[in-house]
């Protein structure tokens, strides 16, 4: 149950981290994105992949030394979960969550970061790749960084700040209240999920277990961020079954699933592309193509704030596949599409204290909140409807998913501020 609203009106210690603290933030993220956990969603398994599991293994082992209770990994699905006793045991029960995996479809291998210390302001050429360059002017947020150290790769793979960045802030949370049992705060828990971004974060998640009356992800963007709703989205895949045959005797004979393949994605409306859409707008994005002539698999994402919106998306597509059937007679055509997540606002509305919270953490870290939808989703959007509601702050890093991912370790630490705030704020209320 949500709590009331009831503070004990305790004095409020501080929570900004020292140099110490930082450096240990900055070692710790070092650490963790040398592990390559790209997931796979060709892979059945969860983890969907073995690098996946050395971090789970690596996080387990430092809670545990950490002195945190019910250190468990779960040797079956790949979730990490602690707990931080309450020294306010008539407090609520408050959870933070950061996934273990990296994007798939940018190399993660090998990860090199470059550590940018008092960076000056200009644009940031990628050792490994000199064509790769960090341009301010393609990246405006970071004009305000100067003077911070950043975190880049050395262009020849992402960083992996999505979202180790965001573990590495709830790590070094963790870390300092068991330095500072003085401060009140309540039972704290933590859990680290993998294969987020091939969207089965949730999937084996334990929320009973948990037992958290709310949590957040530490798994979005820009200073102060805070996202209390995300697109809703499902997942489309068409398979194209042709016949192949040698091209010296194909004719009237072949029936090609690359061209139909083709065909299709041609048909898509250009207005509703990722590329040419933003804010609120939806969108259909084909990401992934396997085509031979005998058969080719067409993988699309389906995104829309509201589920008419994603009606109409859906919509699209499959008028697209009929008329591909009708303009390639011999070739089969067929679209599945499987729900994926929905936006967490349904959810989070009926429960303002969650965010409100977030909130007034954010400003005691001396940001102003900035808040807007987000262009994709998190694993909160599934933890909100399997009953723990989710939002999502910021974790201080840019340019996700690419190899000009760049991170500032001072955004970091005022994330990592923003999580020690928010955990003596859920001290501070009673249950309802």
């Amino acid at each position: 149950m949500i709590p009331r609203a009831s503070p004990t009106h305790a004095a409020t210690p501080s929570f900004a981290l020292d140099q110490a603290d930082t450096e240990a933030l900055l070692a710790r993220f070092l650490r963790y994105v040398r592990i390559d956990t790209r997931s796979d969603d060709t892979s059945d398994t969860s983890p969907s992949t073995p690098g996946q599991w050395d971090l789970l293994r690596l996080l387990s082992g430092e809670l545990d030394a950490m002195g945190l209770d019910d250190v468990q990994l779960d040797e079956q699905h790949g979730y990490v979960y602690a707990t931080l006793a309450a020294n306010l045991p008539s407090a609520p029960t408050v959870g933070f969550v950061a996934h273990v995996d990296t994007y798939h479809a940018t190399p993660g291998a090998n990860v090199k970061p470059q550590v940018l210390r008092d960076w000056d302001g200009n644009d940031i050429t990628l050792p490994g790749d000199p064509t790769q360059v960090v341009r301010v002017a393609e990246t405006p947020q970071l004009a305000s960084c100067v003077g911070h150290t950043l975190v880049t790769s050395d262009g020849t793979t992402l960083l992996g700040a999505d979202d180790k960045a965001g573990i590495a802030i709830i790590v070094t949370m963790l870390e300092w209240y068991t330095r500072h049992p003085e401060v009140p705060h309540g039972r704290v828990r933590v859990a680290f999920t993998p294969d987020e971004e091939i969207g089965r974060g949730a999937q084996h998640f334990d929320v009973a277990g948990f037992g958290a009356v709310a949590a957040y992800t530490i798994d979005g963007s820009v200073l102060g961020e805070l996202e209390n709703e995300t697109f809703s989205a499902d997942a489309g895949t068409v398979t194209f079954i042709g016949a192949d045959i040698h091209p010296g005797i194909a004719k009237d004979r072949m029936k090609s699933a690359v061209r139909a393949a083709a065909h299709l994605i041609g048909l898509l409306p250009t207005d509703h592309l990722p590329e040419t859409t933003e804010g609120r707008e939806s969108f259909l994005h084909p990401f992934d193509l396997h085509a031979e002539v005998g058969r080719a698999t067409l993988k699309l994402l389906v995104r829309a704030f509201t589920e008419a919106g994603l009606r109409e998306r859906e919509a699209d597509l499959e008028r697209a596949v009929r008329q591909t059937r009708e303009t390639f007679l011999g070739v089969d055509v067929q679209l599945d599409l499987k729900p994926s997540y929905r936006n967490m606002r349904q959810v989070l509305d009926a429960h303002p204290r969650v965010v409100d919270l977030a909130r007034d953490a954010i400003r005691m870290a001396g940001l102003a909140p900035v808040e807007h939808a987000i262009r994709g989703g998190t694993d909160g959007s599934q933890l909100s409807y399997m009953g723990l509601p989710t939002p999502n702050l910021f974790d201080g890093a840019l340019n996700y998913h690419g190899v000009k991912e760049v991170v500032s370790v001072q955004w970091m630490a005022k994330s990592c501020e923003v999580v020690r705030a928010l955990a003596w704020l859920w001290g501070q209320e009673r249950e309802a």
